[in-house]
């Protein structure tokens, strides 16, 4: 029996160690954000935050995840109350297929938690592992940009694993 804080909440999960977390979120906690692209960590859909840091969560095996915080696409907003990067990907339409967004939004969530004012050379750096083919590249960059501008204006940093 493993440990595993996922949004704010405890869970115990029954699964081997060296189960990847992508498939204990899909499957066991039916958080279904994080998708299943490569399963070699090269493609970013399955990215999530722990303790801060944008992970592959495909290869990221349970037993390194006991006593460190996971957050999810799931637990940055609703959608009666969307967190200012999920906010700003809808204002800016940076979504076409939707595959990967999920992933670019946790990727760049980490990027504005510890930079508040990203260039375009720091997005597109942070973003580089995200393979994408919709072709909404400058609609991303420009929806980063606007989530750094909603937090900025709301006073505060980004939300870090509120639910």
């Amino acid at each position: 029996m493993m440990k595993l804080n996922v949004n704010g909440a405890d869970h115990s999960i029954e699964a081997d160690p060296d189960t990847p977390l992508l498939y204990v979120l899909r499957d066991d906690l039916q958080m279904n954000a994080a998708k299943y692209g490569c399963g070699l960590g090269q493609c970013g859909a399955c990215t999530v935050i722990v303790d801060g840091e944008a992970i592959f969560s495909c290869i990221t095996p349970l037993m390194l995840l006991e006593g460190r915080k996971v957050t999810t696409l799931e637990g940055l907003g609703t959608i009666a109350k969307p967190s200012p990067i999920q906010q700003a990907f809808m204002e800016e339409q940076a979504a076409q297929c939707g595959y990967c967004i999920a992933g670019m939004m946790m990727r760049a969530q980490a990027l504005l938690d510890r930079n508040p004012k990203p260039t375009d050379d720091d997005i597109r750096q942070t973003l580089q592992p995200h393979l994408c083919r919709c072709g909404t590249h400058m609609r991303i960059l420009k929806a980063v940009h606007r989530a750094a501008e909603l937090m900025q204006s709301a006073g505060k940093a980004a939300p870090k694993g509120a639910i």
